[in-house]
């Protein structure tokens, strides 16, 4: 469950890591709750203890972060959340969308920064798997495992509180990386000095989305249209019942899994992108980057044809451009130069293409 590295290794640094200094969102983004929290021993800290709120002459209310208030609070011992970090930071980013990428699930990455050794929210479970990289210092994680089967935050009953020591207590080091199984309880504190993580959670598609889709999925079928016979014999009932599972049951065939994968990959937005100052157009510019925003785009089709399907739209394109949708479709960022290169095409071609799939969204042009 854990991936160790550095042994031995001191954890004490002469100054604080690049994230905290170049590339600190906090000085480049306006943050306020729900993004910004604190928590201190399984309490929410209430946002006027740390945040500033005034109102604009359009009257539009507006938060501040209040440095004093934010350092009193933590002086105090509550930890601090940032939540979504992978919309702020380029290389959250990165390691959000290889997430999904290869495990192709909805992925959010939330920083947990702390400097005391208290439990910022006591024992509980997380609704959706999580992949956990300690970056500074260490923290402690006892895990107790699972009351319930793969429970939902909407449910039909609640997870039993668990009882008992914890399974395992685990002890994260700078560099180490642990997953944590949806459903299991966990406790979290830092051991000494200041801790900093994050935590990617990795939202499943569960079979009750699979059903929900396999509905929409039957809307061609008069049965599934028709009122239900609330009010009808109970013979009619039971005719309409009969016919209803036997359509679901054949919708429920041996590939009915890889159809409905196939189709939230191609549905799933991604990260969208302007790309100004290009709003119609693209220009063939060899130092253009092109990337595309999602990272659960298909790649379908042998050397005849070649379909792609990204951010809910679907292109039957030439083989030729395969090389080119290859790269991207592996979260490459390249430049017009070098798909061109790559796949025989010529820039204008490349371009054409980029035009096309930034009008439905699909792909963000940008400069190096």
């Amino acid at each position: 469950m854990r991936r160790q590295r550095g042994k031995g290794r001191s954890q004490r640094r002469s100054a604080p890591p690049a994230f905290w200094r170049s590339e600190r969102p906090g000085r480049r983004h306006r943050l306020d709750a729900p993004q910004l929290r604190i928590f201190n021993d399984g309490t929410q800290v209430p946002p006027y203890e740390y945040l500033h709120t005034s109102v604009t002459k359009r009257s539009e209310v507006r938060h501040r972060v209040e440095p004093s208030g934010l350092h009193r609070q933590i002086s105090a011992g509550a930890s601090l959340v940032l939540d979504a970090v992978d919309k702020l930071h380029p290389g959250v980013q990165d390691l959000a969308e290889a997430l999904e990428r290869h495990f192709r699930p909805d992925v959010q990455a939330n920083l947990y920064a702390s400097w005391h050794p208290t439990e910022a929210f006591g024992i509980h479970w997380d609704d959706h798997d999580t992949v956990v990289f300690q970056h500074e210092g260490a923290k402690r994680w006892n895990l107790y495992g699972a009351t319930r089967t793969d429970p939902l935050r909407l449910d039909v009953e609640a997870s039993a509180k668990t009882e008992g020591p914890p399974l395992a207590e685990v002890i994260l080091q700078a560099g180490d990386m642990l997953y944590v199984p949806r459903g299991w309880w966990h406790a979290v504190a830092a051991t000494q000095g200041r801790s900093l993580h994050l935590t990617c959670g990795l939202t499943p598609a569960t079979g009750h989305h699979l059903l929900v889709w396999l509905a929409g999925q039957l809307l061609h079928s008069p049965t599934l249209r028709a009122n239900v016979p609330t009010v009808a014999d109970p013979a009619e009932r039971a005719a309409y019942a009969e016919q209803l599972r036997k359509e679901v049951a054949e919708a429920l065939h041996d590939h009915v899994v890889s159809e409905f994968a196939a189709s939230m990959d191609a549905r799933d937005p991604g990260r969208p992108a302007p790309s100004l100052p290009y709003i119609g157009d693209v220009p063939a510019d060899p130092q253009l980057v092109l990337t595309l925003t999602t990272a659960r785009a298909a790649l379908e089709g042998a050397d005849e044809a070649l379909v792609l399907r990204a951010a809910g739209h679907e292109w039957e394109l030439h083989p030729s451009v395969r090389p080119v949708l290859e790269a991207l479709a592996s979260g490459a960022r390249l430049t017009f130069g070098d798909l061109a290169a790559r796949s025989g095409l010529t820039v204008e071609q490349v371009a054409a293409l980029a035009t096309e799939l930034v009008s439905k969204d699909a792909a963000a042009v940008s400069h190096r």
